[in-house]
């Protein structure tokens, strides 16, 4: 009696091990996953129609260290999803070196043309805040602290503005 009841435990946790995985290991989720547009033009009518700054991002996701740990210490965090989500219309425009990370040709041209207007150092990673008008409002790069100390740092340069 005991087996079986052991084993259909077993079974049924074998059952929710997926639906675990999705969910964060069976925390709940609150916030909701971020939209990033690739696309500055679109970013800027987004930003236009909802009047709230563009955040601007130039990353190398697959060689640029920092570019890394922005994105895994600030960007992928819940504090950051959740102060952001209303604050911001973000846009992400990503320079990949190695071929099997290569973005579409289209891709690459719409940040290429950011770049452009707004990266025309080619620093990275490059974060710029944006009016809702294209008026470059600040400009900044990794931090340390994580994602809470970075939203404070953000609220700073939006405050000068």
């Amino acid at each position: 009696m005991r087996t079986y009841l052991l084993s259909g435990l077993a079974a049924a946790l074998l059952a929710a091990a997926p639906a675990l995985a999705q969910s964060g290991g069976g925390a709940s989720q609150t916030t909701p996953a971020l939209t990033w547009n690739t696309s500055l033009p679109t970013a800027l009518a987004q930003a236009q129609a909802s009047r709230k700054p563009v955040l601007a991002v130039f990353s190398g996701s697959d060689w640029c260290k920092p570019c890394m740990q922005l994105k895994q210490e600030v960007f992928d965090q819940p504090e950051f999803r959740s102060y952001a989500q209303d604050k911001f219309v973000l846009a992400r425009f990503d320079f990949p070196r190695s071929k099997k990370n290569a973005l579409p040709k289209d891709q690459t041209r719409l940040s290429e043309e950011a770049a452009a207007q707004l990266n025309k150092e080619g620093a990275f990673p490059a974060v710029v805040l944006l009016s809702p008008e294209g008026k470059v409002l600040a400009r900044t790069g990794y931090r340390p602290g994580g994602a809470t100390a970075y939203d404070a740092y953000l609220d700073q340069l939006l405050a000068k503005k």
